[in-house]
């Protein structure tokens, strides 16, 4: 880790949402005087050299997997990276990739690091997709993403898919939408997942984000212990 600022990379695929996300993780670092310096990037050593990576997304499944898969030597740094122990943040689209595929359009494979594939919503009267602020279920004082948060708290989805047929351990808050349980927030190991723009979720947002980049391996999920 740099002895002077955090080094935090946000992956540059060519999808959208980078600079919101880069101006968020900005102005959660200054709000608990944390030195950052947060760079955009897609170059490997880059990646294999940061000490938090956040995925954004927005936008198709297969189009965000096929724009990481289709810039030379990304894929790998990323798994490397994270393999290693680095703290990885997926928002939105970049938490539906962590799990092991999508269905919009056609079946792609996505990261695999998370049981479950990401498919379209069914809720009984609501339109699709889900816009809009919603409340925050889980339990209290047990997760360090969650610190500073409240059960009831609300955040702010943009979706119409979201993951299904997940492992429970692996599913830390949720929301409902029409009487559908959506999981709202994913983590394994290293690696956790918002369905909701963090970066578009004010307070709620940023105290996440503040959590992930004062976050410590050793309370890895899913164990969660502090």
């Amino acid at each position: 880790m740099s002895h002077t600022s955090l080094k935090i990379v946000v992956i540059d695929y060519n999808g959208g949402n980078l600079a919101s996300a880069q101006r968020a993780a900005l102005y959660a670092a200054q709000q608990i005087n944390l030195p950052v310096d947060v760079e955009i990037s897609n170059h490997p050593d880059t990646i294999l050299n940061a000490d938090r990576i956040i995925l954004p997304g927005q936008g198709a499944f297969a189009d965000c997997m096929n724009g990481l898969k289709n810039i030379p030597h990304l894929l790998t740094a990323i798994e490397q990276s994270t393999n290693q122990g680095t703290p990885f943040l997926g928002i939105c689209v970049g938490m539906q990739l962590m799990a092991q595929r999508g269905l919009e359009h056609h079946i792609t494979k996505g990261l695999g690091w998370v049981k479950g594939e990401i498919a379209q919503m069914k809720p009984k009267n609501l339109p699709l997709p889900q816009m809009g602020w919603n409340e925050l279920q889980f339990k209290p004082n047990q997760y360090p993403i969650l610190e500073g948060i409240d059960p009831g708290n609300h955040a702010y989805f943009v979706h119409s898919y979201a993951l299904t047929d997940a492992d429970s351990q692996n599913i830390i808050a949720t929301t409902d939408y029409d009487g559908v349980t959506v999981p709202a927030i994913i983590a394994q190991g290293n690696k956790v997942g918002t369905q909701f723009h963090v970066e578009k979720s004010q307070e709620v947002g940023l105290r996440i984000l503040a959590n992930f980049l004062t976050w410590k391996t050793n309370s890895a999920y899913p164990n969660h212990s502090y």
